[in-house]
């Protein structure tokens, strides 16, 4: 007998984004081949997933493809593509019911579309920042962190969505947390045996032996000395400015970053269509693509699926392993 095809849970995101967009043209993409791989339910809205799929030439009505629709939620078609209460609504409701899904084991893995947290703020929701929070409190779990992946460089974040005046209180176990779920990470899904983890400074030039700041050597370098001391082979403090040239060249499988942006900038830049998000520390496995809702370009038929790919394809990939 074959082996037996993963079932992906997929959100549709914002309906005012282009969650449906990106979603129904990374299944119409036959060079793709999602559905080959893979099994998909798809936790949404149903009126606007159909006429979508039909302006992409592809149908949904086929076997392996499942649409759980919220019909309570659907939308005005002359909504505007924006952040609203409504779009908040719905998209949490999406959220909730594909989690719901991957612990009662209905679905082997998530993919979310991009969510609006300001849609969430609007609409209420002020338990959860966005995605990775509401996880790590659906699912229990008590660290997670944010890791990009893309066939050029992987990124693990220290902190995730804070602000930077927030950055001078980032903690020594929360660096510590960030390099053993990377290292695990790297391990179980990527089979690595000695995965070589970078750490970057959070200072110009690494704090330059505490001439421009002192976490480095506070708060940074502590947190290396326990994971070594755990058998994680993590190296730094290093500057963010060389880090991933570093990493770029092969010194490393994955840079720890601080923060959002020092970590993001890179990624993006070097893998726009490619890199997806990948929640560690969660009971469950869950994927991304590694953009927003763009609701600029919503609804006008030009948003390119490339990073929803690579998140339904890297979902179905690390099911297997």
């Amino acid at each position: 007998m074959g082996k037996t095809k993963p079932t992906l849970g997929i959100t549709m995101g914002d309906p005012m984004g282009v969650g449906a967009e990106i979603l129904v043209g990374a299944l119409a993409d036959a060079s793709a081949g999602i559905l080959d791989r893979a099994n998909v339910v798809i936790f949404g809205l149903a009126d606007t997933l159909r006429p979508a799929a039909k302006r992409m030439g592809v149908t949904l009505d086929r076997p392996g493809v499942r649409i759980v629709d919220f019909p309570e939620h659907c939308m005005s078609a002359d909504a505007g593509h924006e952040p609203s209460a409504a779009g908040g609504a719905a998209s949490l409701a999406f959220c909730e019911a594909a989690i719901d899904a991957a612990i009662d084991h209905r679905v082997d893995a998530i993919v979310t579309a991009p969510i609006s947290k300001t849609s969430w703020r609007l609409a209420g929701v002020t338990e959860w920042p966005g995605h990775t929070e509401l996880l790590q409190e659906r699912t229990g779990a008590p660290h997670v962190a944010m890791m990009f992946h893309s066939p050029k460089l992987r990124v693990t974040l220290a902190s995730i969505h804070e602000p930077i005046s927030a950055l001078p209180s980032i903690t020594s176990e929360q660096i510590e947390r960030a390099i053993t779920l990377s290292d695990r990470a790297l391990r179980e899904w990527w089979q690595m045996d000695s995965p070589r983890i970078g750490v970057a400074g959070l200072n110009p030039h690494a704090g330059e032996n505490g001439h421009i700041g002192d976490e480095e050597a506070r708060i940074i370098a502590p947190a290396i000395a326990r994971c070594q001391a755990r058998g994680i082979d993590a190296s730094g403090p290093v500057p963010g400015d060389t880090i991933f040239l570093r990493a770029l060249d092969g010194q490393f499988d994955l840079v720890v970053a601080m923060y959002h942006d020092q970590g993001l900038i890179p990624v993006k830049l070097l893998g726009w269509e490619e890199a997806v998000n990948v929640t560690l520390g969660l009971p469950i496995l869950r994927t991304s693509p590694d953009h927003g809702t763009a609701f600029d370009i919503a609804g006008q038929g030009i948003a390119r699926p490339g990073s929803m790919i690579a998140a339904m394809r890297l979902a179905t990939e690390l099911t297997d392993r």
